[in-house]
C-alpha cells in the first residue's frame, strides 16, 4: 500500500469529517506531546508561529515540525529555558479510495462506485493567520527560538511567519509584613 503524497490532502475542499464516535479503524495520531520544555516558569517573550493560506496539516507533519523545533531548542537553548505549545489537533479524518494497480486491475478494482474511501490518518484544519506553534522564552534566546521556529516551519505544508509577543510577566508578592 503506497500512501499518496500530502498534497492531496493539502486543500479545504470539503466539509470536516470529525465524528469519531461514529467512524470504525482511524489510525492513531503521531502526535506524541503537546507542551514541551518548562513547564513551570513564565517567559516574557512569546513568538509563534502562524500559517498564511489555509490548509490541512496531517498529523505526520505536525510531528514532524514539532520534533524538529523541540530538538533545536533543546540543543541551542537548553530545556529550562523555553516552552513549546503545539496549538491544533488533528481533528480531521483523511479518507482514501482505495485503487487496485497492476495486471488485473481493472477486473477487480470497482474504480468510482461507492468512492467513500477508508480512514487513513488525521489532520488538522488551519485558517490564514492561525498559530500553529508557540515557544515562551527569554529575550536572550529570541534569535534561537526564531531560528528553531524557521527550520519546523520546512515541515508544514503552508507558507508561514513569525509573530513576536512580548508578555506581561506576573511577579509573585512579597511576603506581606503586618
Amino acid at each position: 500500500m503506497v500512501r499518496k503524497p500530502g498534497k492531496m490532502y493539502r486543500n479545504l475542499a470539503k466539509k470536516a469529517y470529525t465524528r469519531k464516535e461514529y467512524m470504525g479503524g482511524i489510525p492513531g495520531s503521531k502526535v506524541v506531546q503537546f507542551d514541551m520544555g518548562n513547564l513551570t516558569d513564565e517567559f516574557p517573550v512569546q513568538l509563534s508561529l502562524a500559517v498564511e493560506e489555509g490548509c490541512q496539516i496531517r498529523h505526520t507533519a505536525l510531528e514532524a515540525a514539532r520534533i524538529s523545533i523541540n530538538r533545536r531548542l533543546i540543543k541551542d537553548v537548553g530545556r529550562m529555558n523555553y516552552r513549546l505549545k503545539l496549538r491544533v489537533y488533528p481533528h480531521h479524518v483523511l479518507r482514501e479510495n482505495k485503487q487496485a494497480t497492476g495486471a488485473g486491475a481493472d477486473r477487480v478494482s470497482e474504480g468510482m462506485r461507492l468512492a467513500f474511501g477508508k480512514a487513513v490518518g488525521t489532520a488538522a484544519r488551519v485558517m490564514p493567520g492561525q498559530e500553529v506553534f508557540s515557544v515562551y522564552t527569554t529575550p536572550q534566546f529570541l534569535d534561537k527560538a526564531k531560528e528553531a521556529l524557521r527550520s519546523g516551519s520546512h515541515k508544514l505544508p503552508s507558507p508561514t511567519r513569525i509573530i513576536i509577543r512580548e508578555l506581561p510577566v506576573s511577579k509573585a508578592p512579597a511576603a506581606e509584613q503586618a
